[in-house]
């Protein structure tokens, strides 16, 4: 191959990749006379579905909740984050909880790179899109391991609430201690939530329902929600229906299995 026609291909390639860079962040769509911020293509962020939390992603992290610099995610970080999306995915939690609660900060987890560039993006764009009215301000996205570094972004009792929507099932018996809900961990959770807190689980596997559910019941700082309160709260019917995970499930005619629990008071 001649120099000239690497040359060309090369200058293609680089083209091309323009082209998609372009329509991944900067494409503007028209709609109904008003030029808004189209919203990030999902096909252009994919990644493997799970990560293994035991690697070292080198991430970064406060040394302490009293180290963070919120004002890089939030425009007003005068409050504390009182709501997490834990392992929050292409953020459809997210949003709607934001728009569900406009006074509650709330901040979605997720590990996998790319997966976190999208919902930055789908932030971004929202907030342009709905001016200064400041919709969407209060939610955001950061790339951090919940399962190693949860203290070192929340303050003892802070959370109000703790979503786990569709987490990775690790069906193999020897990845079970790669599971987010566990003992050890269940004890961090207890520690950042508020003592009322409500941690909200949802699967569409039936195993691991029953793992977390066992977990949690055999946690001595948490107690389910009876039937009826779990009917009855709004965030239920959210996190049933605004997940990508939680749509495809339906779109497949799955079944979704909902557990959700209060952080008891500390014994005296």
């Amino acid at each position: 191959m001649s120099e000239s026609t690497e040359s060309t291909i090369s200058k293609r390639k680089q083209y091309r990749l323009a082209k998609q860079d372009e329509r991944k962040k900067t494409v503007k769509i028209v709609e109904e006379g008003n030029i808004e911020k189209a919203l990030p293509k999902k096909r252009y962020y994919r990644q493997r579905a799970h990560s293994n939390p035991f690697s070292d992603h080198k991430l970064e992290y406060p040394t302490s909740p009293l180290e963070m610099d919120w004002s890089k995610l939030y425009p007003d970080s005068s409050k504390d984050v009182t709501i997490a999306d834990i392992g929050c995915g292409y953020g459809g939690l997210l949003v709607s909880l934001a728009e569900e609660f406009p006074n509650e900060k709330i901040l979605g987890m997720e590990i996998r790179v790319q997966v976190t560039e999208y919902v930055e993006e789908r932030i971004k764009a929202l907030r342009e899109n709905n001016g200064n009215n400041g919709k969407f301000n209060n939610c955001a996205v950061i790339r951090g391991n919940s399962m190693k570094f949860l203290t070192n972004f929340f303050k003892r009792g802070q959370l109000n609430k703790m979503f786990f929507c569709f987490p990775d099932p690790h069906f193999k018996q020897r990845k079970h201690k790669a599971r987010i809900i566990t003992n050890t961990l269940l004890s961090e959770y207890a520690y950042v939530l508020k003592e009322g807190g409500i941690i909200y689980t949802i699967t569409d596997v039936l195993d691991l329902h029953e793992w977390m559910k066992q977990h949690l019941d055999d946690h001595p700082l948490f107690e389910r929600l009876s039937e009826i309160e779990e009917s009855n709260d709004k965030c239920v019917e959210i996190m049933t229906n605004a997940t990508e995970e939680g749509k495809k499930v339906s779109r497949n005619n799955g079944s979704k299995y909902i557990a959700c629990y209060r952080r008891l008071p500390n014994s005296i």
